[in-house]
């Protein structure tokens, strides 16, 4: 504040020492500022140059004190001058006052409303026309008359610069205020003329498409955006350029990134195409897991009452079965009978199949350290192949820790990889290689060194229950993958190679915010179920729980090596949970020690373990542990 009224000072200060009269009225007629010649030259009172003074109590003022002269309607002259100003039009004029004094009057209007006005005591200069006209007998009248208007005009010339100036500064200020809007846009905006080339762009597309150019001006669409997206969306364009306005989403082929851009016909003066792109790939992503959760629910409500009715059948039909063997049959008739049996369980497996199908399946992620995941994996799927067929695991991903959901990706793997295993026969090959696509995909694909997919397999092996195995497959293996990648809002494909088949994987790449090696954690709970349930949480969460029912024998077990935290109960049988905490940290102070607790917060137990170590209030819910972890991690 002090600086301020500082700056108000210097300010009156400065408009005092200007020599013509200035006064700033805004858009109500209310005066803003003035100084202090204005109230000399026209002798004003204090009220009328004091901000907020009123317009017309100021020309009602200079009417009664004569500065008008004669004025036979005071209020029309009033009423006159207020809806001039009110017009708040530039103007120039030159008047001589009531004490034979002239003045130039120019005024300017002001962006914000309301207008600044400059007077001007011109004296001297219209004395000196008067002597030069009376004294100078050779000059022509012609002549005189016209350095008068030429003086007159050069006057209105300079009120006319200066108006032009101010209006310069207004649009170039108005200029850098677009610019900077349309750089702040989280969309990439852009004009191609009606050549194809680009006119106009917020320096946005890099943002959009990471390997594209930002400064495209000059450019023609094609080579701007590269000769495959150029290519899908030329036909926009020309409709576009032909006055119809369209919206295309696209998956660029180069990032992988989903894309959604309009194309607005340009007005008649300037023509071609407006483009406003933005990146989509979430929206779609989310989009495509919402589709698929509609499709499984539809699905279920379709099989569900189907799959009772025929579980019933396959019920009657083992009875029926069961009471032909008690009959004295022909020679081969057991045979037959144990062929139906063996029938009628394959289809309460492929039963089981179906409800896993279309049962309550969300994605869980979780940070997943990939090497440590690929370690773990790799003596699993290893353990299914036969000495002859190798496999290989290959990680091409930057980041240490994504956000997954490692049962559904494992259990995806190893599908796709005992697929590859029949494909192959008794020697082969199947390398797997996970690599990210333009930090917005992660990219899993499975090769292998069989015979390739069919023509018939490459249209239709993600149909339910197309198989290539006969009697021995379900179809569902290849179906059951495709469910769970569209759920996470990825995508799956088939292709061959020149050594055999792949199937590619692509799931939203999700950096883990920290570091997410799996944690050792030794869980102390007296109460089974409830051990149970968070033990589940930790499991779930990809961490591997050691657990004690007991203080004393989770006190001996906080030795193990490799143990990174303790999580407890406060309330245990015997020792409490904080004095538990305390001897563990006595002998281990690195060790990471939490509580958990449904006592209230006031509680001098709680209170007491508060002070040292995070507590989480029971129910705990896998969210509390994932953060209790992560902040670890980060830490």
């Amino acid at each position: 504040m002090p600086r301020e009224r500082t700056n108000q000072s210097f300010t009156r200060a400065g408009l005092n020492l200007i020599q013509q009269a200035l006064s700033i009225y805004d858009a109500d007629l209310r005066l803003a500022v003035c100084n202090r010649p204005f109230q000399d030259m026209f002798g004003l009172p204090e009220r009328l140059v004091t901000p907020g003074a009123r317009f017309d109590d100021t020309i009602r003022f200079l009417v009664q004190s004569g500065e008008y002269g004669t004025v036979d309607d005071p209020d029309a002259f009033v009423i006159e001058r207020v809806d001039q100003a009110r017009a708040f039009a530039p103007h120039y004029m030159e008047r001589t006052r009531a004490n034979g004094r002239t003045i130039s009057v120019e005024g300017s209007p002001l962006p914000e409303g309301g207008w600044v006005t400059v007077y001007t005591d011109i004296t001297s200069v219209k004395r000196q026309e008067g002597l030069l006209r009376a004294r100078s007998e050779e000059l022509s009248d012609q002549l005189l008359t016209h350095a008068e208007e030429l003086a007159l005009t050069n006057r209105r010339l300079e009120a006319t610069i200066a108006q032009l100036q101010e209006a310069k500064a207004e649009l170039t200020e108005m200029e850098a205020r677009t610019r900077l809007v349309t750089e702040m846009t989280p969309a990439h905006i852009a004009h191609v003329d009606a050549d194809g080339v680009y006119t106009f762009t917020n320096r946005r597309l890099s943002a959009l498409l990471p390997d594209r150019q930002s400064d495209i001006v000059g450019l023609s669409f094609a080579d701007a955006l590269g000769p495959e997206t150029a290519r899908l969306l030329q036909g926009n364009l020309d409709r576009a350029a032909q006055g119809e306005a369209t919206v295309r989403e696209f998956t660029d082929p180069t990032t992988g990134r989903r894309i959604r851009t309009a194309f607005t016909p340009g007005d008649t003066a300037e023509g071609g195409v407006y483009l406003l792109s933005t990146d989509v790939t979430e929206e779609a992503q989310a989009r495509a897991a919402l589709t698929q959760t509609h499709k499984r629910e539809l699905a279920a409500q379709l099989t569900s009452g189907l799959a009772h009715d025929f579980a019933n059948l396959l019920t009657i039909i083992l009875g029926l079965q069961a009471r032909l063997e008690k009959m004295p049959l022909p020679l081969g008739a057991h045979e037959l009978t144990s062929a139906t049996r063996m029938a009628v369980r394959r289809g309460g497996t492929l039963l089981d199949k179906i409800a896993g199908m279309t049962g309550t399946r969300t994605v869980q992620t979780a940070p997943v350290v990939v090497q440590d995941f690929l370690d773990t994996f790799a003596p699993l799927a290893r353990a299914a192949l036969p000495d002859g067929v190798t496999l290989s695991l290959a990680n091409e991903v930057t980041h240490r820790a994504l956000m997954l959901d490692a049962g559904s990706v494992s259990d995806s793997l190893l599908n796709l990889i005992l697929n590859a295993r029949d494909a192959i026969g008794v020697a082969g090959a199947i390398t797997v290689t996970l690599r990210p696509v333009k930090d917005t995909w992660l990219e899993i694909t499975v090769d292998d060194t069989g015979a390739g997919f069919s023509d018939h397999a490459l249209n239709s092996a993600l149909d339910p229950f197309f198989t290539t195995k006969g009697d021995a497959g379900s179809g569902l293996g290849l179906t059951m993958v495709y469910d769970l990648v569209k759920l996470a809002g990825g995508a799956m494909r088939l292709s061959n190679t020149p050594n055999g088949a792949r199937v590619s994987l692509r799931l939203p790449l999700r950096p883990a915010e920290a570091d997410a090696r799996p944690r050792l954690i030794l869980l102390v709970d007296d109460m089974a179920d409830l051990r149970a349930d968070v033990r589940e949480m930790l499991t779930d969460l990809g961490h591997q729980v050691i657990e004690a029912a007991s203080a004393e024998e989770a006190e001996t077990l906080a030795d193990l090596p490799g143990l990174d935290w303790v999580l407890s109960d406060i309330k245990l049988g015997g020792m409490d949970g904080v004095a538990l905490c305390r001897r563990i940290a006595a002998r281990h102070p690195d060790m990471n020690l939490a509580l958990m607790t449904s006592l209230p917060g006031a509680d001098d137990l709680r209170r007491a373990a508060s002070a040292h170590w995070p507590v989480l209030s029971k129910p705990v819910a896998p969210g509390d542990l994932h953060r209790l972890l992560s902040a670890e991690a980060a830490a």
